[in-house]
């Protein structure tokens, strides 16, 4: 039996809203250095290319943590609370560090950081799923709709100077590691054996397939939007201020709940295939609004149907896998959706260099629309 902490909460309600505010604490590292990368090129003298290089390398050490945890089944064979806890102090520590460092370790810290959240939002899915066999959609939205207003939350600290946004991030992550360690817990279960293999018959599977192609079309379009958002609103004369924060953060975390709460009574596929055709229509409309006073409506839409479906792909995809492996299955999925959203995360500013920000931000449609057609056809 997997061991848990003593004297915790032991309801699924409560699991989840502790599971939220560990999200949202750890989670605030992902976008730290991004939200700072301004003040980094005028005091460390950073190129544009290296600045892009602080963001990519959270992605690729994300996915390189989570593919490790997945070949292993980490989530399927030690206590969460140990993983999320350990996980949340090791990119803790790699952010805090940041500040002090040589210019030349700021890249492997961030790749440290996107390792170790590894241990935190994939775990925290599967300890979701177990607490919730029926409307885990919701569910699933909720936990979903954490990580957003996390990974948003740096973007209304950036008043404060850059070195006290990182290390607030930081201390953020450490509260959440206290409260992972204290009081998360799975729904009892015996812990799977290691069973290297599972990874290939998730591959041979034609549901788990279909249903990661279809999120790793979500990834294709996700993360290039949050991350290059700001800078998207600054080259087209869009709203500033909080704006950004106000379409990644509280319309992501609307799209969440909505999302998660409609794919429970409507099925997750059709909820999953109009948000992603919501979503690359914003990205094509895009196009229209910008420097009109339509952009912001349309970011507001955008923000909140470019996030409704990634709920559901997890909930799918723990509602085919093998039982005793959904941690593993939750895990390599998203491991390859952040790889890919990685690309993307750097192909989108070279073809804002081409083409310029207007025309460059509507190719994100490209993968909402391939990741509906792989969930129609699920």
């Amino acid at each position: 039996m997997i061991t848990t902490p003593a004297h915790r909460p032991t309801t699924g309600v409560r699991q989840l809203a502790l599971l939220a505010a560990v999200q949202v604490c750890a989670m605030s590292l992902w976008f730290s250095a991004s939200a700072v990368v301004p003040a980094l090129r005028v005091e460390w003298g950073l190129s544009r290319e290296l600045a892009i290089l602080l963001t990519v390398t959270v992605q690729a050490g994300f996915a390189a943590g989570a593919v490790c945890s997945a070949a292993l089944t980490l989530a399927d064979r030690f206590p969460p609370h140990q993983l999320i806890a350990g996980s949340s102090l090791l990119a803790a520590t790699a952010t805090g560090l940041l500040p002090w460092c040589p210019h030349g370790l700021a890249g492997p810290l961030r790749f440290l950081t996107g390792f170790a959240l590894a241990g935190v939002y994939p775990v925290g899915m599967k300890v979701v799923v177990s607490w919730f066999p029926r409307k885990r959609g919701l569910a699933l939205g909720v936990l979903l709709g954490a990580l957003t207003v996390g990974s948003a939350l740096p973007n209304l600290l950036t008043p404060l100077p850059w070195r006290a946004v990182l290390l607030s991030s930081a201390l953020l992550a450490v509260l959440g590691a206290a409260l992972a360690a204290a009081f998360v817990e799975a729904a009892p279960a015996e812990a799977s054996p290691w069973h290297p293999r599972y990874l290939l018959e998730m591959a041979k599977d034609r549901r788990q397939r279909r249903v990661c192609l279809g999120y790793f079309g979500h990834m294709w379009e996700l993360y290039a939007f949050w991350a290059w958002l700001p800078a998207y609103l600054a080259a087209t004369g869009g709203p500033r201020g909080p704006a950004a924060f106000v379409v990644t953060g509280l319309c992501g975390l609307a799209g969440c709940l909505l999302g998660g709460a409609l794919s429970d009574r409507c099925g997750r596929a059709v909820v999953a295939v109009a948000a992603m055709l919501t979503s690359a229509g914003c990205a094509l409309v895009s196009f229209l609004a910008a420097g009109t006073g339509w952009l912001l409506p349309v970011l507001v839409v955008w923000g909140v149907a470019v996030i409704a479906d990634s709920g559901q792909f997890s909930a799918a995809l723990a509602e085919t896998a093998d039982p005793r492996y959904v941690g593993t299955a939750l895990t390599a999925m998203t491991a390859l959706g952040f790889l890919l959203s990685a690309g993307t995360i750097q192909l989108l500013p070279l073809a804002a260099d081409a083409l310029g920000w207007r025309a460059a931000v509507p190719l994100l449609a490209i993968g909402p629309l391939l990741g509906a057609l792989a969930m129609r056809r699920r």
